[in-house]
């Protein structure tokens, strides 16, 4: 099922279990870094937390995942067209919820890409989610600002990926997979389906 977070009793239930041993540390440090002026939503308990083993970033948190007209979640099944698209592509390779940790290169909601300085600050969060989940095997990294922040985040610690599968492919908004040349289109769509089949071959 896709979309979930629409139904009320399903985000009463995220809502409920958003500080489970799983997940705990993952939404007490999200707490450490929000400010009422910089919010960060929670990763919803869905997801694996501490036990993922896909560390899953786009660029920044978006509509649905507000607190005050969304979920108040980062989570694949939010109400939203991206969410929907990669809920689809990891349940096409196999790969479950509990085995995400979804993260933002600049997990501060501001609904618009970040600048250079803020993706610098997003540096620390990734390094620290990769912290927190020990069991992560693969860095997933949907879109272009996924993949600077990746590359900070290899300028302030060379050694990070040493022992991770890296994976880069398209944001699976739809408007990142959009050219005017429908071969393109299809180029990109095609790079996604086998981004995804990798992290799910790496996984096996």
């Amino acid at each position: 099922m896709t979309r979930r977070m629409k139904e009320p009793a399903y985000l009463a239930e995220q809502v409920k279990h958003r500080f489970d041993r799983h997940i705990k540390p993952i939404n007490d440090y999200v707490d450490q870094i929000s400010t009422p002026d910089l919010w960060v939503p929670y990763v919803a308990p869905i997801h694996g937390g501490n036990n993922a083993r896909v560390l899953s970033v786009l660029r920044d948190p978006g509509p649905a995942t507000r607190k005050d007209k969304g979920s108040g979640f980062i989570s694949i099944e939010n109400d939203d067209p991206t969410a929907e698209r990669q809920c689809a592509r990891f349940a096409s390779v196999g790969v479950s919820a509990c085995d995400i940790l979804p993260w933002n290169a600049y997990p501060w909601f501001i609904n618009r890409a970040p600048k250079a300085a803020e993706l610098e600050a997003g540096v620390d969060t990734i390094l620290e989610m990769l912290h927190l989940a020990p069991a992560v095997q693969v860095v997933l990294l949907q879109g272009g600002d996924a993949l600077r922040s990746w590359h900070r985040v290899l300028r302030r610690a060379p050694n990070t990926a040493n022992e991770l599968t890296v994976i880069s492919t398209y944001h699976p908004g739809a408007q990142a997979l959009w050219h005017r040349d429908p071969a393109e289109r299809i180029r990109r769509a095609t790079h996604q389906v086998d981004a995804y089949q990798h992290l799910a071959a790496v996984l096996a």
